[in-house]
């Protein structure tokens, strides 16, 4: 008889709802943990606050906001990562020299090299005398027409001939402009391949 009116005390009553109340206290700070992180780096990304100044990469990040296509030149699947030459005008002599680069550059990855690939995106036709010296030195260039109205919606302010680093997927990742440093693009292009886990 009195062990019944001990299990029937106030004590022993408000345990299961205390203990219930601890586990629903534990569940959402685990929540909190782990869906915390998550959210915070989405409004990171968004808003643009608390966002780190140091970088590893010297281009211009452009981080997949635009694609190939949207840039105005046609996407192929299956191209892996593109070294993209663009000028929207003819091919003056700072666009063929981002052309040799890119070439240079896509060698320089050495083994990684069968990765990547090179190629042009002209506004205006080329010059028969460019197109043929372009064959026998770059055989493996690819070609592609650029279509000006998309190109000057991403690129309103710049009529200078730019290279790109594109992804598999077709996105645009990095911008440099004339004049950068070989060397750094290819430091660029090897993280990003080291990084990657497609194409």
């Amino acid at each position: 008889m009195r062990e019944t009116v001990m299990m029937n005390s106030p004590q022993n009553l408000t345990e299961p709802s205390t203990r219930r109340r601890s586990g629903r206290l534990q569940l959402l700070l685990l929540l909190a943990l782990v869906i915390g992180p998550m959210l915070l780096a989405t409004a990171m990304f968004y808003g643009g606050f608390w966002v780190p100044e140091g970088r590893n990469y010297h281009g211009e990040l452009i981080g997949g906001r635009y694609s190939q296509a949207q840039l105005g030149v046609p996407f192929e699947t299956g191209a892996g990562w593109q070294l993209l030459v663009t000028a929207p005008d003819v091919c003056a002599e700072d666009c063929q020299q981002l052309v040799y680069l890119a070439r240079q550059i896509n060698i320089g990855l050495g083994r990684e090299a069968s990765r990547a690939n090179h190629g042009v995106a002209v506004g205006s036709p080329l010059p028969v005398e460019l197109s043929e010296q372009w064959q026998r030195e770059y055989p493996r260039l690819r070609r592609y027409p650029l279509a000006l109205p998309a190109y000057e919606k991403i690129v309103p302010e710049d009529q200078t001939a730019q290279l790109w680093i594109v992804d598999p997927l077709g996105n645009l990742v990095l911008r440099y402009s004339p004049g950068t440093n070989g060397k750094d693009i290819l430091l660029d292009l090897r993280l990003l391949l080291k990084l990657s886990n497609i194409g």
